[in-house]
């Protein structure tokens, strides 16, 4: 389930921990009088009232000190692109340097963000200084109090009204691709990778999308697939784990649409145009070249895994030379010499936000380095590339694109 990340920014001791948990009406993020208290970026999943399910992102003061504390504002400021709201926090009417900076910050990245005047209760907000701020940065102002709750109710409905384009009306997985009565048959292979007791995230989202058009959801293994194929039972789109394209392909009928879970994301997630005219780049590997391999999730790894084991030999054995492979997980940050890329594969995303997705991509596709994902990857060294995609052809934003 998606879930809105909420960065807290400020000076050291400005109250960035005591406003969370004045925000979710819990001990969530520990307080202290001690200036630094909060070192690393913390994250706490909570649930808001009015808002729902969010990630608090508790950051250390951007104005720490010494080597370490240089260290610590930088991993505070990576937070910018994985956020989707800000909180900017001030007291006692002083907006300085360091606050200007990171609003600058805020508003290259495009991340909304709200000013908070904290600790209101020992000094109101000055209302020359509240206009000036909302006029020179088009950001909301607020005042408020963590200490004895003054204006936190105000807070939250900001909060609600900066996050309503992520959270209302998210975006469908299947979109238009299916009608209400309709068949899916999902393909969920049950291997060594595969969660116990558990189908794997993009699985799920699609079943829930599914049963949201009020469509009939047929789940099957690689096996019954097969069975169920081969008597002509109904079918009006086929999703199939990604690794298995070349074989589930071969028992689809030329009418019927066939995609995967992680072509789903590519195009949920905003990025599909992006990731079509990269993946053609494979076939134009050279030996020595270097492909980034982008994990959104950490996990441990196993010998049949997606993205370390089977993609980089897939990779190897279509294009017959030796690639060279650099995997990032999780939203570790990129390698600092990203130039030497000729390519990079992005996994389907399923546990990162949209925004969280984008800010990773954008900087490779400003240097020049085109982008894939693995299901387009895996559909492309397959032969299978255009049928793929083609259910998005309807899509008028890719249109140009497709054609």
């Amino acid at each position: 389930m998606y879930r809105p990340h909420i960065a807290v920014f400020g000076l050291r001791n400005s109250g960035k921990s005591s406003l969370i948990n004045a925000l979710t009406g819990q001990q969530v993020a520990i307080v202290s009088d001690v200036a630094g208290t909060t070192t690393d970026p913390v994250k706490k999943t909570m649930e808001l009232s009015g808002t729902g399910p969010v990630v608090f992102i508790d950051t250390a003061g951007m104005d720490d000190v010494g080597d370490l504390g240089a260290q610590r504002v930088a991993a505070s400021k990576a937070v910018i692109k994985e956020a989707d709201l800000g909180l900017l926090l001030f007291t006692d009417n002083r907006v300085g340097e360091h606050e200007r900076e990171w609003a600058a910050a805020c508003s290259r990245a495009s991340l909304p963000f709200i000013w908070v005047h904290n600790k209101s209760d020992l000094c109101p907000l000055d209302a020359g200084l509240a206009e000036e701020l909302g006029r020179n940065n088009a950001s909301e102002v607020c005042s408020c109090s963590a200490k004895d709750g003054a204006g936190i109710e105000t807070l939250l409905a900001c909060i609600q009204k900066k996050l309503a384009p992520a959270i209302s009306h998210p975006k469908s997985l299947l979109g238009k691709l299916i009608d209400k009565d309709q068949t899916v048959v999902l393909v969920c292979p049950i291997d060594s990778e595969a969660p116990e007791g558990r189908l794997i995230l993009p699985q799920v989202q699609t079943i829930r999308d599914v049963l949201n058009h009020q469509a009939l959801a047929l789940v099957l293994t690689e096996s019954s697939f097969k069975d169920y194929m081969q008597k002509g039972l109904p079918a009006d789109l086929i999703i199939t784990d990604s690794q298995l394209f070349g074989w589930v392909e071969q028992w689809v009928p030329p009418s019927v649409p066939l995609t995967s879970f992680s072509v789903l994301l590519a195009h949920h997630k905003g990025l599909f145009p992006q990731f079509l005219s990269g993946t053609p780049v494979l076939s134009r590997l050279q030996d020595g070249d270097e492909v980034l391999i982008l994990e959104s999730c950490s996990h441990q790894v196993g010998c049949q895994d997606i993205g370390r084991v089977k993609l980089p030999n897939r990779i190897r054995s279509f294009t017959g030379k030796d690639i060279r492979f650099t995997i990032v997980a999780g939203l570790d940050s990129l390698p600092e010499r990203i130039d030497v890329f000729a390519l990079a594969i992005q996994c389907g995303g399923c546990m990162v936000t949209p925004r969280q997705l984008r800010a990773r991509v954008a900087c490779l596709l400003e240097r020049g380095i085109p982008v894939s994902n693995y299901g387009m990857a895996l559909a492309y060294m397959s032969g299978i590339f255009e049928r793929a995609v083609a259910p998005f052809k309807t899509d008028p934003l890719l249109l140009p694109l497709m054609e």
